[in-house]
């Protein structure tokens, strides 16, 4: 990895090039139903482009793992079978945060490491990431969860330092963009030391880290504590902390059909832990007929099960749950109630909520 500086305007710059080398441009942009929110989706010219939002309010997962993806396509009558592979398309993505880059790296371990995903792979392996730098909103814990910095899982990394940017070059593709469509230039000790303060000032605004080394026994240890019947009380099962979260993977598979019921497609959608109907089997038996076995299942799943497979926590700290959470169900304070000695009933629900 080697570092350049570009002027603010490169942007643009940057933007042509990467329109002119890949099929499709995202990344952050308003949301044309309400300017106050920020979406990932394609760009079109460079001036749609928000480099300086907080939090977009879907994670730019969408771009490796779809929400409705197609995996196949049947005629039943025929018995062929077809539209098999997953279209070939390449994408840059530009605008991505260290949290949300960090949630890539975690779903490739579940998609090529733990096993293979033939869609997953093609989607990364043809996608340029172009990182850039934030200050944390008001439900930022990416520092509690080891998120706040990211060293990999991009090609270009840009670092706001107000009149100019300082790009991190991590990639053979990334130098190519660098060399053909930049005006870059040596980075001088100056640009080292305003670096160096735009870090420290991100470091001092985010909050008070957690302290989670002992989270996964306490967990355990507290696995049947009234909190979760508690918590169950207000969860709405609507599963929206599922759908905005950059670490949930959980998919189904359906078919549907046709009218006359002749051809078919076979897809994958994006499931909730938290559906009433996620643990059901044959039967109609239930595993965790209760939205508090959901509630606690979903948490263990995040703070225990993946960190003994992958020695990770389920989480970056986004706080896009926090926000889209209707009952202010907020991990914060779970983790909160878990650690305390009493961990009242009352504790991680209600009282201070979501973001406004």
């Amino acid at each position: 990895m080697f570092f350049k500086i570009i002027d603010k305007e490169s942007i643009v710059d940057l933007y042509a090039g990467l329109a002119a080398e890949y099929d499709e441009v995202t990344g952050p942009k308003t949301s044309p139903k309400d300017p106050r929110y920020v979406k990932f989706g394609k760009i079109r010219d460079a001036s749609q482009l928000r480099l300086d939002y907080k939090t977009s309010i879907v994670p730019p997962k969408k771009y490796f793992l779809a929400a409705d993806e197609r995996l196949m396509r049947y005629d039943r009558t025929t018995g062929e079978v077809y539209d098999t592979e997953p279209p070939l398309q390449t994408r840059a993505l530009i605008g991505v945060h260290p949290c949300d880059i960090n949630a890539i790296l975690m779903l490739d371990d579940i998609f090529l490491n733990e096993f293979e995903d033939p869609y997953y792979k093609v989607y990364r392996e043809n996608t340029f990431i172009v990182g850039v730098s934030c200050m944390p909103s008001p439900t930022c814990t990416c520092n509690s969860f080891g998120a706040d910095e990211v060293h990999r899982g991009f090609d270009l990394f840009l670092s706001d330092l107000g009149d100019r940017w300082f790009v991190s070059v991590r990639s053979v593709k990334a130098a190519a963009i660098v060399d053909r469509y930049l005006d870059a230039r040596e980075v001088t000790a100056d640009d080292t030391r305003a670096f160096q303060e735009r870090t420290k000032r991100f470091k001092k605004a985010l909050p008070k880290r957690m302290d989670l080394d002992q989270l996964p026994l306490l967990y355990d240890a507290k696995y049947d504590y009234p909190l979760w019947e508690d918590i169950g009380k207000d969860c709405l099962s609507c599963g929206a902390c599922s759908v905005v979260c950059p670490c949930c993977y959980c998919f189904d598979v359906r078919d549907t059909l046709s009218a006359d019921g002749r051809v078919g497609k076979r897809h994958r959608v994006w499931d909730s832990c938290l559906a009433s109907e996620f643990a059901e089997v044959a039967h109609n038996h239930n595993f965790r007929p209760k939205a508090a076995d959901r509630v606690r299942y979903r948490f263990y799943h995040k703070f225990v099960g993946n960190f003994t497979r992958n020695g990770k926590m389920l989480c970056v700290g986004c706080g896009r749950c926090t926000t889209a959470c209707k009952a202010f169900i907020d991990p914060q304070r779970i983790v909160k109630a878990l650690e305390s000695e009493d961990t009242p009933a009352s504790a991680g629900t209600r009282k201070g909520g979501g973001a406004q």
